[in-house]
């Protein structure tokens, strides 16, 4: 049930995986974990406007959209964990000491591992509502 805007959140949620990816190659370790939380707030965004009839709020909280659009009942404990780590992400308005904090903890190896991880949560998000996505049904194989 994709809409026109579910398509325009998808698509800059995309493309901010590409700019986390291109942050890696550079180093950037701070910036690929913000872009990160950007994909995630806007893939969720995407999926709140598959779901629901009406704009999703603007708010940066993960977990808020999460709950707001029914998703997050749908989580395991693993997708949460991650869901509330990569919100601490949103660097935009921190002071720097915020930022530095966060910067220290990063590091080649932890940044690989949330894009990674960024990815495999998006790809779930996305499989909820777009049917398409998902694996086909073993109706259409037959037993012998």
């Amino acid at each position: 049930m994709a809409t026109d805007k579910t398509a325009y959140w998808l698509d800059i949620a995309n493309e901010d995986l590409e700019v986390a990816e291109d942050l890696f190659k550079t180093k950037r370790w701070l910036y690929v974990a913000f872009m990160c939380h950007q994909v995630i707030e806007k893939t969720l965004k995407a999926y709140w406007c598959a779901v629901r009839d009406d704009e999703p709020p603007y708010v940066h909280n993960h977990r808020r959209l999460a709950e707001g659009c029914g998703l997050y009942d749908k989580m395991n404990d693993e997708q949460r964990r991650f869901l509330g780590m990569i919100n601490n992400m949103n660097i935009e308005a921190r002071y720097p000491d915020y930022k530095t904090g966060i910067a220290r903890s990063l590091s080649d190896q932890k940044s690989r591992e949330i894009i990674d991880k960024t990815k495999q949560m998006q790809q779930w998000i996305i499989q909820e509502f777009l049917p398409e996505t998902k694996p086909s049904s073993s109706s259409e194989t037959t037993s012998e």
